[in-house]
């Protein structure tokens, strides 16, 4: 993945966090936030490198921190470990089957927001639980879950369009010689 993609991922997590922030209609009508930081992590972790990786961690974490009532940085570390996770082992997932994305973007969406409320009661915060906590959980899993093939659906066709393709190679060998002439 080349810096233009980055940049790609990157403005789409900016985005991504904003609309979060400035719709809220969805989040009223369901009684909880969708957050798709996650599924843009899992395309990360199957499509790009370590480097991308780390930047939307950190990127993504800081734009949801400033615009919410976690301390600043906190959601760095859940992200950037979901990130890891799964591109530790990108190998041995099928990424291009969609039950796998599916599957994938349910892990990340549910393991993000228990690791940030896990360091949220870590750090001496005291965030308010509940029982509307499990409902608010299973919502951003789910939406997190559905998202995820969208991600690679979009991304895919935005490469398709904006990116340039790899050249195709040739049957000519550059160490081959060529005789030309008699016998």
């Amino acid at each position: 993945m080349n810096r233009f993609n980055t940049a790609l991922l990157l403005g789409a997590a900016f985005l991504a966090v904003f609309g979060e922030a400035a719709f809220s209609g969805l989040r009223h009508l369901l009684g909880a936030q969708m957050d798709f930081l996650p599924a843009l992590m899992v395309y990360a972790g199957l499509r790009a490198g370590l480097t991308t990786v780390a930047l939307l961690a950190i990127c993504g974490g800081l734009w949801l921190d400033s615009l919410s009532a976690n301390p600043l940085g906190i959601s760095v570390i859940p992200l950037f470990a979901v990130g890891l996770a799964i591109y530790v082992n990108r190998e041995l997932v099928l990424r291009e089957q969609p039950l796998a994305q599916v599957v994938l973007g349910v892990a990340a969406s549910t393991g993000a927001p228990v690791l940030t409320l896990l360091l949220l009661l870590t750090t001496g915060h005291k965030p308010l639980l509940g029982w509307g906590t499990l409902w608010q959980v299973a919502v951003m899993s789910a939406g997190g879950g559905l998202a995820t093939p969208a991600c690679f659906v979009v991304f895919d066709w935005l490469q398709g369009w904006l990116a340039y393709r790899q050249a195709a190679e040739t049957s000519f060998r550059p160490d081959r010689e060529i005789r030309r002439g008699r016998w």
